[in-house]
């Protein structure tokens, strides 16, 4: 998953003039120090400042107070305001480009702060901000000098001889602005603003509502009968988590995935397992104070309002109409498709469950509580996460020639947070690689990816990445130990980073990952397959008693066996968002609302969405709403991508990763992303490859996902 850090999307636009240049500049290559004093500010805010130290600086973590965020992205708002009233005037691509860097510097710190330090003090200066954000983008996108001059460019593009990368930017300018609003009259601009300043607020009230109960709900184990399969590691992390929310010499499970997946997966306690998956997924539907239904109510009413004064019949067919998809209906078709043969397995694997538990004379029905415990009997890997974490060095360096170097002097925000240095082939530096592995209150639950800085050659700067997660600390020296899911969730995340690290473009709001939705997770999707790699799994995937490689034979029984349940609680999810976002009528009761959803679906009584609509974070404050069918067409492509290194000499085929680089992760958003995968495969993706990849009967080679269907410039 991708999580923005900054909630502003700084739109660039092309022009006739340009400001006066140095002798022997260009526009697009002279230094920032030498063209514009637009970002400098004499603020004595740290966080405004071009950060510090070599390749380009890293964010200055330890020099600030949380205070300081407040005022740094307040000063920088009306820093912006001042440069983007200037550009109105001057309005060249230049100064444009350049513009708010302040303010990006202490929005970067916000959002690390928000997603991985939200204590009472940040949680209240979100609270205040996410609004004034919001109000700060309207204000942008509305300012009708600057909106004239790009219209202005945008007809006469086809006179001005621009390289594609520069019609690729200015389609995203004109049509970004239009989207948000540029066209409309004074009176609707000023409503549209109030709507997304309300709509910030109840974001940040979900968000903060779901941190909440995942910060302090806990099952406690407080007698060893509890902890009844339960490996020694887990039993020291769930003592820790115990401590550390003042409960010594017990153990807890705590209200987080990384927490609670393992439970559920060894633990021989029936009564226990039920307990935690309750209290998991009941996480922002519990009717206290922190209930999120109200709030996701007021957020879908106000969304078709928005929807509305734009000129689309719904939300979801505003949301999609410049990602792959183009139209929710294409969407839908697409998951349909999937539907039967998904649910069909989903109950094989259901059946073969239960005849375990019958062999076992267990004597009941299988639950969803029930499912992790008996498939993992069936499919049983045990892994380290640090010799994962070596074992992605390992294939970054195979594919890209990449190599981390442990960064040692680069100041973080939290002591258990790590920092690589990331260098090519030749030793030339390329970013900084940020790991911050462990839960903590204040931190947003499951993984993810931030870009702390884009890379582009217009600024001259090299990018800055991280990877987040939630698993529990144990006790010092002890490895930590992961499922395969996790493992799985390691390398997706880090392709995440890899796309990002790999940008090689000009313009910052083209880099790396500033790509469609349903784009976006295809990298990162597409990495997850180098996990079962012989050359990973014999070398970094050890048994941690035996210090034994992982059977290949039951790493791919693995890879396959669950797929029907893991299809089901994700495309449910999918599918309930989308029908969210495409109804004519928002729903004033979520709860039900996702009930006859479900049992349109069919949905196997034995298993849960993977995210219920009330603590649904991805579609109610994340930017994945009418999106969350993303991952699914992004593994179409990966599937399909993936099957090339097959035809080719294997995983590591050098010819196959250099057309991977060039095409896709070093291309960001400077094509059209169903160009770019042409590019790359010669042709359009079927999802004959995703079927096979998840051992699903029936599939149709003729389907296809990602035909342009208007056209860009």
């Amino acid at each position: 998953m991708i999580r923005r850090l900054t909630m502003l999307a700084i739109a660039l636009c092309a022009c006739a003039t340009e400001q006066k240049k140095p002798a022997g500049a260009t526009a697009e290559t002279t230094s920032p120090k030498t063209t514009t004093a637009m970002n400098d500010t004499k603020s004595q805010n740290v966080l405004l400042a071009p950060w510090q130290g070599p390749n380009g600086g890293v964010p200055p973590f330890g020099k600030f107070k949380v205070a300081d965020i407040k005022t740094a992205v307040e000063e920088g708002m009306t820093l912006e305001l001042q440069e983007i009233d200037q550009i109105a005037f001057d309005n060249t691509i230049v100064a444009m480009e350049r513009a708010g860097q302040p303010l990006t510097r202490a929005t970067t710190v916000y959002g690390i702060y928000t997603a991985t330090m939200n204590d009472d003090e940040m949680q209240k200066i979100q609270s205040e901000l996410s609004p004034k954000l919001a109000a700060l983008q309207d204000k942008i996108v509305q300012n009708p000098k600057l909106f004239a001059r790009i219209a202005a460019v945008y007809e006469k593009r086809a006179s001005m001889s621009l390289r594609p990368e520069q019609q690729r930017l200015l389609w995203l300018d004109y049509t970004g602005f239009v989207r948000q609003g540029a066209k409309l009259d004074d009176a609707a601009k000023k409503r549209l603003g109030d709507l997304n300043q309300e709509l910030a607020t109840l974001s940040t009230k979900f968000s903060q509502n779901l941190l909440a109960e995942e910060g302090t709900e806990m099952v406690l184990l407080e007698k060893e009968s509890d902890l009844a399969g339960l490996s020694p590691s887990l039993r020291e992390q769930a003592a820790a988590a115990a401590a550390s929310r003042g409960k010594q010499g017990q153990w807890a499970i705590v209200n987080t995935r990384s927490s609670t997946d393992p439970f559920l997966t060894f633990s021989t306690r029936r009564d226990l397992r039920e307990k935690v998956w309750r209290m998991f997924v009941m996480r922002g539907d519990n009717g206290d104070e922190h209930d999120n239904n109200a709030t996701i109510a007021k957020i879908l009413k106000l969304r078709k309002e928005k929807a509305t004064l734009l000129g689309y019949p719904t939300y979801a067919h505003w949301k999609l109409e410049d990602q792959m998809a183009k139209t929710p209906e294409a969407a839908i078709k697409f998951m349909d498709a999937l539907v039967p043969g998904t649910i069909g397995k989903a109950r094989e694997e259901a059946g073969e469950i239960q005849a375990l538990i019958d062999a076992q004379k267990g004597g009941f029905q299988l639950q969803p509580w029930d499912w992790n415990f008996y498939s993992d009997q069936v499919r049983k890997p045990y892994l380290q996460r640090e010799k994962l974490r070596e074992g992605m060095f390992y294939v970054a360096g195979e594919l890209f020639g990449f190599k981390f170097v442990p960064a040692l002097d680069i100041a973080v925000y939290q002591p258990d947070v790590r920092v690589w240095e990331v260098q090519d082939q030749g030793g030339k530096h390329v970013g900084y690689w940020y790991f911050d592995p462990y839960a903590r209150p204040g931190k947003n639950s499951g993984a993810w990816m931030n870009e702390y800085r884009s890379q582009s050659r217009l600024l001259g700067e090299p990018v800055i990445v991280s990877n987040n997660a939630n698993f529990v600390k144990g006790k010092p020296g002890e490895p930590i130990l992961i499922s395969w899911d996790d493992a799985t969730t390691l390398f997706h995340e880090f392709g995440h980073a890899l796309h990002g690290l790999n940008s090689s473009v000009t313009y910052p709001q083209l880099a790396g990952t500033n790509v469609p939705r349903d784009y976006v997770e295809f990298p990162s999707q597409l990495l997850e397959h180098w996990l079962s790699t012989r050359q990973v799994l014999d070398k970094y995937a050890l048994n941690y008693q035996t210090g034994q490689p992982i059977p290949v034979k039951k790493i791919k029984k693995a890879e396959t066996f669950n797929q029907g349940f893991s299809t089901v609680e994700y495309l449910s999810s999918a599918l309930v968002d989308m029908k969210l976002h495409l109804a004519k009528e928002p729903t004033s009761d979520p709860r039900k609302f996702e009930r006859d959803t479900l049992e349109e679906l069919g949905m196997p009584r034995e298993i849960v969405m993977r995210h219920r609509t009330a603590q649904f974070h991805h579609i109610f404050a994340d930017g994945y709403e009418a999106g969350y069918y993303s991952y699914l067409w992004s593994d179409t492509l990966s599937a399909d991508a993936w099957e090339a290194f097959l035809e080719g000499s294997g995983p590591y085929d050098k010819t196959v990763a250099k057309r991977l680089h060039d095409d896709i992760f070093s291309a960001g958003n400077t094509m059209d992303p169903a160009d770019a995968y042409r590019a790359f495969r010669g042709r359009d993706p079927g999802i004959a490859a995703l079927m096979r990849k998840r051992g699903f009967a029936g599939a149709d080679s003729s389907a296809k996902v990602g035909a342009k269907t208007s056209a860009q410039q």
